[in-house]
Formats: C-alpha cells, structure tokens, sequence
C-alpha cells in the first residue's frame, strides 16, 4: 500500500490514494496499526482520499484508534493539495464530499504546489439532539458541567463531529490530558466528543488546546477551531474572525454573518511519502 503522511498545522494523518490503489481492506484495524507512533508509520489517523460521483473525491477518514470520523478540517485542507499537486484534480477551487456533506475549498497556489486552502465548512450544528448532547439548550451555551473535582462551564456545537468548548484562564496538561477523556466519555455525549480548552487574548485572538474524540491530544483540530470560533461568539467572548493559535500553527476563522458558514483558512504540507509493507 502506497501512502503519503501530511500534515495541517501538526494535526497528522496518513493518506492512502484510492483513485490509483485498491481500497484496503479491514480499515480500523489498518488505522490503529499505521497511526501507531512506534511500530507504524505514526500519526492522528487515517484518510482515504476516493473517487466520488458528485463532488471531485471523496475524503474518508479513521482515528487512531481505529473509529471513523465524519469530518476532519484539517485533513481535507490536505485532501485538496494532494488532489491539486499530483494533477487528479487540477482545479482553485474542489469540492470533496466526506460522511454525505460537501465542502467548498479555495487553494492558494504558490510555484505550481498548494500551500494555504480556504475551507467553506457549512453551517454549524446547533440543535442538542443533533450535535449530539443531552445537556439543555439549542446549543447548550455557557451551561455548568459538573464532575466530581470541579466545575467548568461549556457551550457545545458540532461542525459535522461534536464538540465541547471550556473557556479557561490558563490551559493546563491536566486539563487537557485528565479531563479532556473524561470529557470525551462522559454520558452527556452519546457518541463522545472532542473537548477543546481556549483561553481568551482578546477578542481576535485565541488560544485553543484540543482532546481529540479517537485520538487524545493532536497538535491542531480543524473542525475545534470552527465550534471555537462559533462558541466564541455565542458567549460573547470573540468577534467573528478571529485568529486561533493552536500547537501546530495558526488557523483564521470567520463565521460569516451572512451565510451563517463557518470558513477556515489554514496551511497544507507534505511530508513524506512511502509503502506500506506489513
């Protein structure tokens, strides 16, 4: 199996071409095996990148520990250089379908090789029942989470995949890798949820760390910084464009006003490419 690794501001997968290979078999048992950072090839997960009937591919992805994703914002910025750079689809503009829902993206190309992409990411998933979360609210906003040694305040949205924001006076490793998976399992979140911890700069800035539902911390989370990005503004605490550092780089975020989409502007690199043997 051919595959290239890349990356979106750290946030790392492998990528497999099915428009030149045959699609692997057993693809969660694949995914834990070559996202495994010591006896793989290591990385967040893994992307399929498809033919697609409607759109110009379509993306298919699995977490590192072998469940699938519906969406992942940066892995499809990495999708659409992959297309462009190899000559599948030469195009400014793509669109790639990934669990049913198509996104827009604008590439911005730099001596022949894409290395920003704008991604339209849709409108954000407001109803409870829909994101999904038993906690109350259309979206629950600022709502009290009790666990047994403290008391956090949240606001959840899903872009696609679920969500949970905590604003935070200081981002913490215990926050981040104790309380982030018991987030991630509690019982409020049917099908778990990605957790991200933000501390406010000020009202264009942010600073965001993410517990990834399937995959624990990752360096960046795309479709995080987007429900940032809305949370941000349901609460009061940003304006609609802002700037989000996160580990791995910077994204821009604008949840436009008058579309009611979210767009996400951020870097796609290739790092390496290989075969895999086992």
């Amino acid at each position: 199996m051919k595959f290239t690794k890349m990356h979106g501001a750290g946030n790392d997968y492998i990528y497999v071409d099915c428009f030149s290979q045959t699609t692997p078999e057993r693809l969660s048992n694949l995914a834990r095996t070559v996202a495994d950072r010591h006896f793989g090839i290591g990385g967040d997960g893994l992307v399929l990148i498809c033919p697609s009937e409607s759109c110009d591919a379509e993306m298919r992805m699995f977490n590192a520990d072998g469940s699938p994703s519906e969406m992942c914002g940066n892995a499809i910025r990495c999708v659409a250089k992959y297309l462009y750079d190899r000559d599948i689809v030469r195009k400014d503009t793509l669109r790639v379908e990934s669990a049913g829902q198509e996104f827009k993206l604008e590439l911005s190309v730099n001596d022949g090789l894409v290395d920003q992409v704008r991604v339209d990411m849709g409108e954000p998933i407001l109803a409870a029942d829909q994101i999904p979360t038993t906690l109350t609210g259309d979206p629950p906003t600022d709502v009290s989470f009790p666990l047994s040694d403290r008391d956090l305040r949240v606001t959840c949205v899903s872009m696609g995949n679920p969500h949970c924001v905590t604003f935070v006076n200081e981002i913490t490793d215990e926050l981040v890798r104790c309380v982030g998976p018991r987030i991630e399992n509690d019982v409020h979140f049917p099908n778990r949820v990605n957790v991200e911890f933000v501390e406010v700069i000020n009202r264009q800035e942010l600073r965001q760390r993410t517990w990834e539902r399937g995959s624990g911390e990752t360096l960046a989370c795309g479709t995080g910084a987007s429900a940032v990005c809305v949370a941000g503004v349901l609460t009061g605490r940003s304006e609609r464009e802002v700037t989000i550092h996160l580990l791995g780089g910077d994204l821009q975020l604008e949840w436009n006003e008058k579309d009611n989409h979210v767009y996400k502007t951020g870097p796609a690199v290739d790092v390496f490419s290989g075969e895999w043997l086992c």
